[in-house]
Formats: C-alpha cells, structure tokens, sequence
C-alpha cells in the first residue's frame, strides 16, 4: 500500500487556505488509492487496515491543527482592532502618570504632587531642559495632593517657550525636618504612534506607553493654579 504521510504538510504552513487544500489533495489521492487497493486484494491475503486507518486518523488531526491556526489568526486579528480602538479612545483625553516632567503647551503644564505632612516652607521650582529654574515659588502648604498649573511665565517676567519642563517641589515640617513628595504630570494625548513594536501615546513631544498611565478623563477647563489647594 502506497503511504501518505500527512504530517508532512506541517512542515511548512504558510496560508491555512492553501494548507486545507493541500490536504484535500492529499487526501483524495489516499482514498482513491485505498478504493483501488481495496477493490483488487487478495481475498485470501487481505489488507491489514491498521494501516489505512491510522493513515485516516493522522489525516484527521492535521486538519485539526490547520483549523486551530485559523482560529487563531482570528483571535489575533480581533486583538489587534480591539488594541487599536481602545488606544485611539484616549485622543483628547487627560492622562495621569508617575513623574516630574511635563509638557508647556498653549501657555500651560500641569503637575500634581503629594506632601505627606503639612508645611510651613514650601518650594515649587520649574526647570527647563537643561536643568535651570525659570520659575520659582514657596510658601506654606497643606498635607496631601495639590495641583500646581504653569502658566509659561517665568520669573524674568518673559513666557517661557512650549517644551518640556521639570517640576521640583521641596517641603520641610515646623521642625525643619524635610517631608517626602511625590509628583504625578497629566497632559492632553493629542496622538498615537504605531511604528514600535507596541503602540504609545503622544502627550506633545512626549510618549507614554499604556502601562505608565494611572488614570485618564476628560480634559476639565476650570482647574485654578493655586500652590498648595
């Protein structure tokens, strides 16, 4: 009996269309070779079926796995466009992450930080790119998140252009002793970049991958830039 193998179509799976073709093929061709044989044995000598019928049950699995590719390229291609939608969902959002740097747009940045203790001196400093205050501010300020909004002015009295800006804020107890801060930036995502290997948000110049975002809303307009409220 003339064999078949049909495990050896698994050795290079390209389209799972041309595979289940391929297969069908194949398995036309072991029919007709099995009807044939069958058809013209020896009835006195006849053919041992343990090997047709594992030749069927190889055949069998095989177009099993080609259907498990299938359905697996779907479940891929499904979270591929739920990726994308859920991705493309935060245009025009406002998102908050772990960090001291934000992006001057349009005439304002935004940072939200958290003293764990009141204070009678504290000190909110703006940075530019090459590490230089360009604005500085101090004065008391309560225990817990506050929000600190930059307009763009800097202490010179000139506007500071649109970039990246690094906010330090330095806070002391009545004792002197130095109480520990921690700063969140948001901005507005304004575009998505797809080209690397997973796609990342665009706040400005700036990407953000989805696993640094810690919560994302609508844009709120009425926010007051207040040191400590």
């Amino acid at each position: 009996m003339v064999e078949i193998n049909p495990y050896s179509a698994l050795s290079d799976l390209g389209s799972s269309s041309s595979d289940r073709v391929a297969i069908a093929d194949n398995f036309d061709t072991f029919l007709s070779l099995l009807t044939t044989q069958l058809l013209n044995q020896n009835p006195l000598d006849p053919l041992d079926t343990s090997e047709f019928t594992q030749q069927l049950v190889q055949f069998t699995e095989v177009e099993q796995t080609i259907k498990q590719n299938e359905n697996l390229e779907k479940l891929i291609q499904l979270s591929a466009a739920n990726t994308l939608t859920n991705i493309v969902g935060f245009l025009g959002g406002e998102v908050t992450l772990s960090g001291t740097s934000a992006e001057l747009k349009g005439g304002t940045a935004s940072w939200n930080y958290e003293i764990e203790g009141a204070s009678d001196n504290a000190t909110i400093s703006v940075l530019d790119s090459n590490g230089v205050p360009v604005f500085t501010t101090s004065g008391p300020a309560p225990s817990g998140k506050s929000t600190f909004l930059w307009d763009g002015r800097t202490d010179a009295g000139t506007t500071a252009p649109d970039g990246t800006y690094t906010l330090s804020v330095t806070a002391a107890d009545a004792n002197g002793t130095a109480l520990n801060v921690t700063t969140e930036v948001t901005g507005i995502v304004d575009g998505v970049n797809f080209n690397g290997a997973e796609p990342v948000l665009l706040i400005g110049s700036r990407e953000v991958k989805l696993d640094e975002i810690l919560s994302v809303r609508l844009p709120d307009t009425g926010t007051q830039s207040l040191l400590g409220a």
